[in-house]
């Protein structure tokens, strides 16, 4: 499958370029900047070295990369996807999109919630969380990606939504992320001085993965939810670790729990059950396109803790965006992204 990259040179489209690289039915034919158009993606990225020996392009003929790719990764910043969007919608060429653009099924919510016009509404459109949209990911013309704080306190939360053995109005979502999560630009916040040695919240009560969270859940458990997401920065690279609280309804056990996850996740190779008690942690899945899951049920409080674990820029972004190309070809899921996480 041709495949080109709109947006490169992020964080998330360098992953994407990684993966691609040792993915046998992906070929790479076009890659795109806007701020280094000419450059090469290895003056850049100097660990792609020797692999890409490609110059960035401008995304302005669009069209013509269309013709020249069966599938357009997306890596913009919020709002710039659906102009790529429109300029294919008609040719036959499909999208995943790594940004929010087409990640939720009102566009009013989006509007909202990014302060944004929506001017693709008429998109056909899936939310690309590859577990949970796996049928719909097949024939989508286009995927929107699901986001890295998302995928994992979805994943984390998603078999007691579905199987109604939480109050969905009492959860609590805490997660933290490596700082990779804020992108590559300069920013005071991620200046090392002000990073390290340091942990801290930020856009408590208003961040953007809010009704992203709500739109799954609601979907999964048929119940209108509304919850607390409060994320955190933590003086690292990659990962995130997603600590989800809710109150269990009246009745429900620890086996009732645990069942639940098994029933959902037992036989998906990306989601590793570590099982009732146990502690999922950010180094054991870097690198990976791995889910790690682990859940604690307190008695005291009638409430269930769930703990999930993930790289952000490879089950949050890139390699999520792989697996859902994957499903979209018919291809084995595994592709290209069977492979050990890093450790240490």
């Amino acid at each position: 499958m041709k495949v080109s990259v709109i947006g490169a040179t992020g964080y998330a489209g360098a992953e994407l370029l990684r993966l691609l690289y040792q993915h046998p039915q992906a070929e790479v034919v076009h890659i795109t900047s806007e701020s280094h158009t000419g450059e090469k993606i290895a003056s850049l990225y100097p660990h792609l070295r020797g692999l890409y020996d490609m110059e960035l392009e401008s995304m302005k003929d669009i069209e013509r990369i269309g013709k020249d790719s069966d599938f357009v990764f997306i890596g913009l910043p919020h709002g710039h996807a659906m102009e790529v969007g429109r300029a294919l919608a008609g040719m036959p060429v499909r999208i995943i999109d790594l940004g929010a653009d087409y990640r939720f099924s009102d566009t009013e919510v989006y509007e909202a919630w990014y302060h944004v016009p929506h001017t693709h509404t008429d998109a056909e459109r899936v939310y690309g969380l590859a577990e949970l949209y796996r049928e719909q990911i097949k024939t989508a013309k286009i995927i929107g990606n699901a986001g890295c704080f998302t995928t994992a306190s979805i994943l984390a939360l998603a078999p007691l939504a579905k199987q109604h053995l939480i109050d969905v109005n009492t959860i609590i979502v805490d997660a933290k992320s490596g700082v990779s999560g804020a992108g590559r630009g300069a920013k005071q916040a991620n200046h090392f001085p002000e990073l390290y040695d340091n942990f801290r919240a930020y856009n408590v009560a208003k961040h953007r993965h809010t009704p992203e969270i709500e739109q799954a859940l609601t979907e999964l458990s048929g119940e209108k939810v509304l919850l607390n997401f409060t994320p955190h920065l933590v003086p690292m690279s990659r990962g995130i670790l997603s600590t989800c609280y809710a109150s269990l309804k009246e009745g429900v056990t620890a086996d009732l729990v645990s069942a639940a996850f098994e029933k959902l996740y037992g036989k998906e190779y990306f989601i590793r059950l570590l099982g009732a008690g146990a502690y999922p942690s950010t180094k054991e899945v870097r690198g990976s396109n791995f889910c790690d899951i682990a859940w604690h049920v307190d008695e005291r409080t009638g409430r269930v803790i769930v703990l999930s674990a993930i790289d952000n820029l490879v089950k949050g972004a890139a390699g999520q965006a792989v697996q859902n190309f994957n499903i979209a070809c018919g291809f084995e899921e595994r592709m290209g992204l069977d492979f050990v996480p890093l450790y240490p």
